[in-house]
């Protein structure tokens, strides 16, 4: 790593994540960091962690290259499908 705000601000997103997985799994899956929860969580954890911390105030973001407009993202805007299937394999749900 070595670059101070870029650690600074994964350590402000990766809690904010987890608390979501937490959430969204209605799992009480042991662990505060992606390394103490399970590999497959800890992955999700922290794919969607880089997501916000690339663009953590969430907004849609183009990127002009001559006339030519693109998207280049939004940031974190909810679970990928990927990482749905490996929550829902945590996920308690109503009997």
């Amino acid at each position: 790593m070595g670059d101070p705000a870029a650690e600074a601000l994964a350590s402000q997103v990766a809690p904010v994540i987890m608390t979501l997985a937490r959430s969204y799994t209605r799992n009480g899956f042991k662990g505060d960091t992606p390394e103490n929860v399970p590999g497959d969580i800890g992955a999700v954890i922290i794919a969607a962690s880089a997501r916000m911390a690339a663009n953590p105030t969430q907004t849609e973001q183009y990127q002009a290259v001559g006339s030519m407009i693109g998207r280049v993202g939004a940031g974190f805007q909810g679970w990928s499908l990927v990482e749905r299937a490996v929550l829902h394999r945590y996920r308690k749900r109503a009997l």
